[in-house]
């Protein structure tokens, strides 16, 4: 791939002791095209970018995502976009790896951190807290993809823009990989490297309250993606809580001879919600199917008109060639 295709996007806040090293790294590998969207950082983070030759712009908003959003759109101009934090974790001679399966039809790929991972790279923390997400990414939304938190991404500018992102924060790569599954947007995960951050520079990420917005975010990611779950879990909640509460007052009523009235109301209240929420997602993720299998056969068909079209233009050449053919015959007669 062509260096000059690509941007390096990173979003900063703080990165002074680490940001000069991370732009000279990919200096050295042949990337001109580097891009740093600061949050706002009250270090000499942007004069060392700058220093550096890279374009600095400071973001409008603030958090990753918002940063991640508005350099995408209103910055790279570029077809492809290398995004990685600027806190010297990740290593620019992994970036060929990265790039190479957009060559062959990818469009989205992620860096895989657990595959070479640093001893001291993560907490023990983290690391439960991320295989905890990656499960259940898995489990909610289908692609067992490994390490949907992974900073390092490359993909294709055309791609982000077909996504549907509104997170701020650090929930940014959990919509990415999210969108990614629901739009079937072809996407591989390739092993990298991942090292400790440098000494002398502190991380921006707080694990429980972080931990928590990307779960949330999961889940309600999955009320457009797998609706079934979405509606079903709380569904199947309510419903085993009224089967217990039920239980309850059966046994008091026939041991005992003892009633719970206002119980058995919210019993009843309990199991009916419940149900009604379990056939809700039924429907809805019987709508989501046949909406996916109509949009995968509008695909087939804009391809198939595209041919059609191809094929329209050629035949036309082909009878604006016979017919001069045919005119100079009858000139030359």
């Amino acid at each position: 791939m062509d260096r000059a295709d690509v941007c390096v996007l990173l979003p900063t806040m703080d990165e002074a002791e680490t940001i000069g090293d991370v732009i000279d790294e990919f200096v050295a590998e042949g990337f001109d095209r580097i891009l740093v969207i600061d949050g706002g950082s009250t270090d000499d983070t942007r004069d060392i970018a700058r220093d550096r030759g890279a374009q600095v712009v400071v973001q409008s908003g603030s958090g990753k995502g918002q940063a991640v959003r508005e350099a995408v759109h209103d910055y790279v101009e570029s077809p492809y976009v290398l995004l990685l934090d600027g806190d010297g974790t990740y290593r620019a001679d992994d970036a060929d790896a990265m790039l190479a399966p957009l060559d062959d039809g990818a469009e989205h790929v992620i860096g895989d951190r657990f595959a070479d991972m640093h001893p001291d790279a993560m907490s023990r923390l983290n690391a439960l807290g991320n295989r905890l997400i990656n499960r259940s990414f898995g489990f909610i939304h289908g692609p067992g993809w490994g390490d949907i938190l992974s900073g390092y991404r490359a993909f294709t500018r055309d791609s982000f823009e077909r996504m549907h992102l509104t997170s701020d924060g650090f929930g940014i790569e959990t919509e990415m990989a999210v969108e990614c599954a629901k739009r079937s947007i072809p996407t591989v995960v390739v092993p990298i490297t991942y090292d400790p951050r440098p000494d002398g520079s502190e991380t921006n990420l707080r694990p429980f309250r972080d931990g928590g917005v990307i779960f949330l975010e999961l889940y309600r990611r999955a009320k457009t993606n797998n609706p079934l779950f979405y509606f079903g879990s709380v569904g199947f909640a309510s419903t085993a809580v009224g089967l217990v509460l039920g239980a309850y007052v059966a046994y008091d009523w026939f041991v005992n001879t003892i009633s719970h009235e206002v119980i058995a109301v919210v019993t009843a209240f309990a199991i009916l919600f419940g149900v009604q929420l379990l056939m809700f997602g039924v429907l809805s993720d019987l709508i989501l199917t046949l909406h996916r299998e109509t949009l995968g056969r509008l695909d087939e068909v804009e391809e198939d008109l595209e041919t059609l079209e191809s094929g329209v233009d050629v035949g036309e050449v082909g009878e604006a060639v016979v017919e001069s053919e045919v005119e100079a015959e009858a000139g030359d007669d």
